[in-house]
């Protein structure tokens, strides 16, 4: 058997080991619903704001609606940045990170592997509409908020299907460090951010790149008070 053939067959084998080692997920849209109750937040009962779930993809999982719960190119940076010493570009999927959220917390190689094998669960038992419906409700916007419904009012005073492209693109970018981009105290890193989300939406079509010049020279609101 050629090298190649052999090394997709073990790594066939030890995907189904993980999977099956890992815990089911029937009870995901339950635990979404207990950290909302936790924090006193409400959900958005499903529904993914149009502007911010594309900001969201652009940025953390551009291929969600493509790839199944892994990210291959996402795989392979990760794997050059263990080998070459410069630290992972990513690769975490939505589906990989709502794992963390819900089942697996941690950044060790065994939470990281568990966290892969309930990705696939998730891909098996529910839509990708509905992961990233939980994502967006059970995600951690920085400053007590958590999911987009409270991030959307606590940040912006609006509902999360009623906010802006610049609105979108900043709170979107919180995500990856809630407490580093915190547009209270670090509005300036919240905003290079934002700059690199827009540019994300470029990348991937959804915007032009005058579009996203004037949608960052925006203001954020009236409702806005952040300094930094």
């Amino acid at each position: 058997m050629p090298a190649a053939v052999s090394l997709v067959v073990v790594g066939a084998i030890g995907l189904g080991v993980l999977v099956l080692a890992s815990p089911s997920v029937g009870n995901a849209p339950a635990l979404v619903s207990a950290i909302l109750a936790t924090h006193h937040a409400p959900s958005d009962d499903g529904h993914i704001p149009s502007r911010l779930g594309q900001a969201l993809l652009a940025t953390e999982d551009s291929r969600f609606y493509h790839d199944p719960a892994l990210d291959p190119l996402g795989v392979g940076r990760a794997i050059i940045g263990l080998v070459t010493g410069n630290g992972s570009e990513g690769g975490a999927t939505i589906e990989q990170q709502l794992a963390k959220m819900l089942y697996a917390p941690g950044t060790n190689l065994q939470a990281e592997l568990e966290q892969v094998g309930v990705a696939f669960r998730f891909d098996a038992m529910y839509t990708k509409a509905h992961i990233l419906a939980m994502y967006l409700d059970a995600a951690y916007f920085g400053d007590g908020a958590y999911g987009c419904t409270a991030a959307a009012e606590h940040y912006f005073g609006v509902p999360p299907g009623d906010l802006s492209w610049a609105q979108a693109s900043l709170l979107a970018g919180l995500v990856q460090a809630p407490s580093k981009y915190d547009p209270h105290g670090h509005l300036s890193l919240a905003r290079s951010r934002q700059r690199h989300v827009l540019a994300r939406l470029v990348a991937t079509g959804t915007l032009t790149p005058a579009e996203a010049q004037t949608i960052y020279a925006q203001p954020l609101g009236p409702a806005v008070s952040f300094y930094g």
